[in-house]
């Protein structure tokens, strides 16, 4: 790792250490950054530890593993894709889920089963994708990309169909999940462990990445295994977005302005773009659940409108300045 970028990883960790000292701080009842350290540290009042230990900071951890997931999986998707403007969404992933999860909410089972019947559905698009991009022949980025994007489809009219038809008192619970939620989430390790466990698995493997991002004949002549990276590559961006719509629902943009941003500042070096994403993503995402929660408190807005309404305007003026 060189010298002059090695700070910028830990300035973003600073960052995200702060963002996450204020999402547990803010609230309906602030919390002062004193109480804070002092509850963290096992004193502080029986309230601070119930609102931050049960509440805030699960949440917090949550959303910043689905924002970490979800760029990590955005930035792997654009070198597979060699698209700077490839999104974890793109292959109809979060569809396949969305999908598992409405027909658990319709039977009306528990979180830990919705969960479970997310990922079951990001599992079974990441499938069907694949095995019709591969056909009888070897995919291809740009037939893997309109495969994605006609099973995406079609999982958003089915979709469509199972909010029609659904029971009045489901559809809000349903809707919110579509929009993406972390309200729900008290579960964030397994998103943490997996986020930190990629993180390290693809750091030896940054020379071959950087090199597969100008091209597979390229990196066939420099030595690196094509196709068994090119495998890695997707299964292991489908199972960060799995989890990540598994945690928290369907939330946008993340995975596709954090990558293209910190590549614009840092380079295209995959050793430094990986970990860097996993820290500015989880730092977006726990600043817009911050913000969710406290716009229109005590009501709360899904997490995913912030993000579109924060990602919409950046990808316009990023598309607009890649013109110039």
């Amino acid at each position: 790792m060189s010298r002059p970028l090695a700070p910028s990883l830990l300035l973003l960790a600073g960052i995200s250490l702060l963002a996450m000292a204020l999402s547990v701080s803010v609230g309906s009842v602030t919390v002062p950054i004193s109480d804070l350290l002092s509850t963290l540290a096992g004193g502080g009042s029986t309230l601070h530890q119930t609102l931050i230990f049960e509440l805030r900071l699960p949440r917090t951890l949550a959303a910043f593993a689905t924002g970490g997931l979800l760029a990590v999986a955005g930035a792997l998707m654009q070198v597979l894709l060699r698209n700077p403007l490839a999104d974890p969404y793109v292959l109809g992933l979060s569809g396949g889920a969305a999908v598992g999860a409405l027909l658990a909410m319709l039977a009306g089972l528990g979180a830990a089963l919705v969960s479970g019947s997310a990922f079951a559905g990001a599992l079974l698009a990441t499938l069907l994708v694949f095995g019709l991009a591969h056909g009888t022949g070897s995919w291809t980025p740009s037939r893997l990309l309109l495969t994605g994007v006609v099973v995406a489809a079609g999982w958003g009219a089915v979709i469509t169909l199972m909010l029609a038809i659904a029971p009045a008192q489901r559809l809000p619970g349903m809707l919110y999940w579509l929009m993406g939620d972390v309200s729900y989430a008290r579960a964030p390790w397994p998103g943490l462990m997996l986020l930190l466990i990629v993180c390290l698995m693809l750091f030896p493997l940054g020379r071959s990445l950087n090199v597969l991002a100008r091209g597979p004949l390229q990196a066939a002549a420099l030595g690196v295994a094509v196709r068994p990276l090119e495998w890695l590559i997707y299964l292991v961006a489908s199972l960060l977005t799995a989890t990540a719509v598994t945690t928290a629902g369907s939330i946008g943009f993340v995975g596709l302005v954090v990558p293209h941003m910190l590549r614009l500042v840092l380079g295209n070096d995959q050793r430094i773009i990986l970990p860097a994403c996993a820290l500015a993503g989880g730092t977006l995402l726990v600043l817009a659940d911050t913000l969710a929660r406290v716009v229109i408190a005590p009501e709360q807005l899904p997490v995913g409108v912030i993000t579109a309404l924060l990602g919409v305007p950046t990808f316009l003026y990023l598309l607009y300045r890649s013109r110039v």
